[in-house]
Order: C-alpha cells, then structure tokens, then sequence
C-alpha cells in the first residue's frame, strides 16, 4: 500500500503529475470514455475535440455537478513544454487517472496489511528464507516495506519501472492502436502486452485481463470513467489521510487510534539498511 504511494512519488516521469491531479482534483480534463481500439466495432470521437478547455469544462460538470470546474492553478493553461494545450490537457488527464489507480490499490492495500492479512508461504526461499508473516510482524504497512529485503524493493521498483517504460512508448501504443497521450491518445490507456511482441507466451494483459469490458457499450464505459476518475479522488484523499495520521498521530481526528504510527521516512524508498550507495547521504538530506 504504501510502496504504492512511494512509486508514484519516485517515477520519474511523473513527478509533475500528483500536484497536478490534485489540483485538478475537483474538476479537469475532458476524455472520451475507452472504447475499443479502430476496427474492433466501436467508434471513436475525435480527440482534439475532447482535449481542449471547453471540453475540460464540460466533463468536469459530468464528474462533479456541484463543484463544477476548478483549476486554481490555471495548469490547464500552462502549455507544458510548449506542446499545445491539447497536449497539455492530455497530460493532466493521465496524471489523474493514473494517480487515482495507484492510490485506489494503495487504499485496499494498507487496509489489508493493517489488518494482519498476508500469503502463507515464505517471501524468499532457502533454509533461511523470510516468510510474508515475518514482514507482516514488522508491523504497519510502511513498516512491512522497510522490512522488505533490498532485493525484493529492487525487484518491485524495476518492475514497475518496466510497466511505466511500456505505457509510455509510442511503438508500443501503436501496436494497440492507440496514440500517446500528449499526441491525440487516450489518457488512461494502457497497451496490451500480448501484442507488444514479447517473445515469450503472455496469457494476460495488466489492464482488463479477462476481458470483461471488451464487449461493453461505450455508454457503460463512459460511465465505468466517471466512476474510475471519481473514485480515484477519493481514494488518494483516502491514502494520506492514512499516511498523515501514521506519520503525526492526531492529524485525522477520525483515524486517531486506528492507524499503527509510523517512524521513518514515508517518501523513502529505501532505508540505511539496504545498504545501497547514496542512500545514506540521501536519508540524511533535510528533506527527510
């Protein structure tokens, strides 16, 4: 759970996006809902119509008819990296689904791990391995990660890197059907895996691998995004309360009491025990 709040503090090509999608929060970028890829059937509207300000507008009242529209910040406006505001309104809108995702895993995660639930077999094998009860006894879930062994971050950390490299190739899109994000693409959408050409047998894609919305209306996926992006919200409100009030105990009156407190360094993915290079000097940063 909390190495899910730590990934998305560490990639790198995301670092933008989590104040972006919270600033966005209330009311932001307009998206066609997913529909299957050109030639499967359904019909696809057009993205730059969808990615402008109006259209940001627009879906933000579908989201939220009481707050309406809100960007504060004018990032909507902003043009990143001269690419257009298309592009611009592309980027946050990946930003925020992709945040929402991970802080809705992260959500059930530390629920799961606080509540003393873990696999019955070891974490590493050997006489001498480590079992997920010997992690889970470390205590809350950002404790069972610092007691993860420094391989089973890296493990973690490279795959997931892996994942994010995958999502954001323009080749590997294309195999899909789709675009990037920030050049007409769908923001949100994550290319299969068993058409990327890995040469060996992928029995499941990451996103819908059973297939279960490949046949959906485009009325039930308009409203499967509304559902996605809106609970995605919450979830990542929900994920720092759980992270505040185990870090400063009291600074979420509904949680005091319920949340195991926490010692170290939530934003830190590794500890002085992982016995890495630069990451002693790091810990003793003033950021940490």
């Amino acid at each position: 759970a909390v190495l899910d709040l730590r990934l998305a503090h560490l990639d790198t090509i995301n670092l933008p996006m989590l104040s972006a999608s919270v600033a966005l929060s209330a009311g932001s970028a307009a998206i066609t809902a997913p529909v299957a890829a050109p030639g499967r059937g359904a019909v696809r509207a057009a993205a730059p119509a969808l990615m402008d300000k109006s259209g940001l507008e627009g879906f933000a009242k579908e989201l939220n008819p009481v707050v309406g529209y809100w960007d504060p910040l004018n990032l909507a406006e902003l043009n990143f990296w001269g690419a257009g505001d298309d592009a611009t309104v592309g980027f946050l809108r990946h930003a925020e689904i992709k945040h929402g995702r991970v802080a809705m895993a992260a959500f059930v995660g530390y629920i799961v791990q606080s509540n003393g639930i873990c696999w019955p077999w070891a974490l590493t094998g050997g006489p001498n391995g480590v079992m997920h009860s010997d992690i889970l006894a470390a205590g809350g879930p950002a404790d069972q990660w610092d007691a993860l062994p420094t391989a089973s971050k890296l493990q973690i950390l490279l795959f997931v890197g892996g994942l994010e490299l995958w999502s954001e190739n323009s080749y590997v899109l294309g195999l899909s059907g789709e675009k990037h994000y920030m050049r007409g693409g769908k923001p949100g959408f994550f290319p299969s895996i068993k058409k990327g050409g890995i040469p060996h047998p992928v029995p499941f894609d990451l996103f819908d691998p059973f297939g279960l919305s490949k046949n959906a209306s485009p009325e039930k996926k308009a409203k499967g995004l509304l559902a996605e992006i809106n609970n995605g919200r919450l979830a990542m409100l929900g994920i720092m309360a759980f992270v505040s009030e185990s870090k400063v105990p009291g600074s979420v009156p509904a949680l005091a009491g319920k949340i195991a407190p926490y010692s170290g360094e939530v934003m830190a993915p590794f500890a002085a025990s992982d016995n890495l290079p630069f990451v002693a000097d790091m810990l003793k940063s003033p950021l940490f």
